[in-house]
């Protein structure tokens, strides 16, 4: 049963169990799509008191949750927690207090939620994990998923720098100052995959489901060979991109992925425990060859919900070599790859 099963990694879940063999049964809204081929779609809305009517008679061998709004995971948790032999939780390494340490581990310290705790993101995970903790507790596996990208991501977070590359062709693309930061992403297909093989295994106990640390630098330098990018990349420093209202991380006018400097831990944190639980994760190349066919297929010109548009990135470009020619911050990067 995976509660949710419609959307970007619900789907994708939802698909690979069916695809395996498995009888599989998606209780959702709907709003977001159908279930994949071959699952059982239970429409429901889980506010209402009889959300899980036609499920709860049922023993599951795994329920997978994907909410992270408290009241839906904790009506979930009283209604089917006595029927299922396993738990999954989807959470979220935003769970943690700090961002500051790299190579931070399961160990770390969470956030203390407050009041209204529930409609903030970090504190409504951490509400979750506690919640299915003192049900089924030992039956649960917690998956701190990290940043995820590939086909289909919606955030358009991680994409944004392929598909700006190959937007790009023979012009600059402007980053923030790339040295001492990092880009840690996790393939929703390879999520998926971990996900159900750790439930078969019975895993429990929470575990970081995140990528590999790269380096800032070497994403570029493997995503404008893939895009074809023969310009450069132009390096501004945080300062000034903040002048010009450039923000941090995700949503309009931003340059995804940039962090400020105190979170310097939040794209490094360790895998180790994913990897032991047998976690694999494809090549870095492959992922940013898939992601770019799937921009290509949405357009890369299309309105994003991340990242800068190409006239304002252009702008930018323009402002800062004036400014650069006065003395001001700014460096052109060649990176390698196909630049000249």
């Amino acid at each position: 049963l995976i509660l949710g099963g419609t959307a970007w990694l619900g789907r994708e879940l939802a698909a690979r169990l069916v695809g395996g063999g498995d009888d599989v049964t998606c209780l959702a809204r709907g709003t977001a799509g159908p279930p994949p081929p071959g699952a059982v779609f239970v429409a429901a809305d889980r506010s209402d008191a009889t959300a899980y009517d036609a499920v709860r008679r049922s023993d599951w061998d795994e329920v997978i949750e994907i909410s992270w709004d408290v009241a839906h995971v904790t009506a979930a948790l009283d209604a089917l927690g006595a029927r299922a032999a396993h738990w999954t939780l989807i959470s979220s390494c935003s769970v943690y207090a700090s961002n500051d340490v790299p190579g931070a581990d399961e160990s770390a310290a969470l956030v203390e939620p407050g009041e209204g705790g529930e409609d903030d993101y970090a504190q409504a995970k951490v509400l979750c994990e506690r919640a299915s903790t003192a049900v089924v507790g030992d039956r649960l596996l917690i998956v701190r998923a990290g940043l995820i990208a590939g086909p289909g991501d919606g955030s358009d977070r991680f994409g944004y720098w392929v598909s700006r590359c190959a937007l790009a062709r023979d012009g600059d693309v402007l980053a923030p100052t790339l040295s001492g930061r990092y880009v840690q992403v996790i393939d929703v297909r390879d999520l998926a995959a971990w996900t159900i093989s750790a439930g078969r295994a019975g895993a429990t106990g929470a575990i970081n489901a995140v990528g590999d640390a790269h380096p800032f630098e070497e994403v570029l330098a493997q995503a404008r060979p893939v895009a074809g990018h023969t310009g450069a990349v132009v390096e501004a420093a945080p300062e000034w991109l903040v002048e010009q209202g450039v923000a941090y991380w995700a949503g309009p006018r931003s340059l995804p992925l940039w962090l400020p400097e105190d979170f310097g831990g939040f794209s490094r944190r360790s895998n180790a425990a994913f990897r032991a639980a047998g976690g694999v994760l494809r090549p870095l190349r492959e992922l940013l060859e898939d992601t770019l066919d799937d921009e290509r297929g949405r357009g890369l010109g299309r309105e994003r919900r991340s990242g800068l548009t190409r006239a304002e990135e252009s702008g930018l470009l323009a402002r800062l070599g004036g400014r650069t020619s006065a003395g001001q911050p700014g460096t052109r990067a060649r990176l390698g790859g196909l630049g000249p």
